[in-house]
């Protein structure tokens, strides 16, 4: 059930163009396509009694949809191993659907904590609207989290791939548990990084760009012991700009 490399090559770049699409609603809202997704990430401009307008005509539903579409956006690429690991280990009749079940699965712990994160960020933007101390003060907790020995663990986690079910209800249930298990240890590390854009006044898109590459090149560091470290983990940003460029 092996894969040639066209193959492994279509799946990364199916993954990088719906990622785009994604990003590019995000940043564009063509259509006025996110009227209350946008309001998620800006509550912090307003007054208190605007946001509660706003909340009033743009339902909490719609503020979801806009969080989905964040997560497609930054984490899409992240599973380009768990995708190509799902179809090498499936029959192809079977892949496609497994591998929804498994993108279902991840989103889903994903949607439960961007549930949580949203409520938060609307009572601290009711508490203090157009204010920088919320997001001051959870970057320093970002930071802390960054260096932590649960993060490492949890990226650790992140890089285990179970061997999968080929046939039957069996495959549908461990791509399925696999995307949950996969998006649990997802959270635990991405989860501070992926609320610092959405609590600042200004400035998030550059800011999720910016975690978006973060997340990236730490998924692509190899895993290490958990311990307190600073560790920046910017393999991506070695890979783009070479240590020793070869001299001519």
């Amino acid at each position: 059930m092996k894969r040639s490399n066209a193959n492994r090559n279509l799946i990364s770049y199916s993954v990088w163009s719906f990622s785009i699409i994604c990003w590019f609603i995000l940043l564009f809202n063509p259509g006025n396509l996110l009227t209350a997704a946008h309001c998620q990430m800006n509550l912090c401009n307003g007054s208190s009694a605007s946001l509660k307008m706003i909340l009033k005509i743009n339902p909490f539903s719609e503020m979801m949809t806009g969080w989905i579409l964040m997560v497609l956006a930054m984490m899409l690429p992240k599973l380009i191993i768990p995708i190509q690991i799902i179809i090498n280990q499936s029959f192809k009749s079977m892949s496609f659907l497994l591998v929804i079940l498994f993108i279902t699965g991840y989103v889903l712990m994903w949607a439960v904590t961007g549930f949580l994160l949203n409520i938060f960020i609307i009572f601290l933007s009711i508490q203090m609207p157009g204010s920088f101390i919320p997001a001051v003060i959870f970057g320093i907790i970002t930071l802390i989290w960054q260096f932590s020995p649960i993060k490492q663990k949890c990226l650790n986690r992140g890089h285990y791939h179970p061997v999968l079910a080929a046939w039957g209800s069996k495959a549908y249930k461990d791509a399925f548990s696999f995307g949950i298990t996969h998006g649990f240890w997802c959270v635990g590390a991405g989860w501070a990084l992926m609320l610092l854009p959405m609590l600042l006044p200004q400035g998030h898109h550059l800011a999720m760009l910016i975690v978006t590459f973060i997340m990236l090149s730490e998924h692509m560091e190899h895993p290490q012991a958990p311990r307190w470290r600073i560790d920046l983990r910017l393999k991506l940003l070695r890979i783009i700009i070479p240590e020793n460029p070869i001299r001519r």
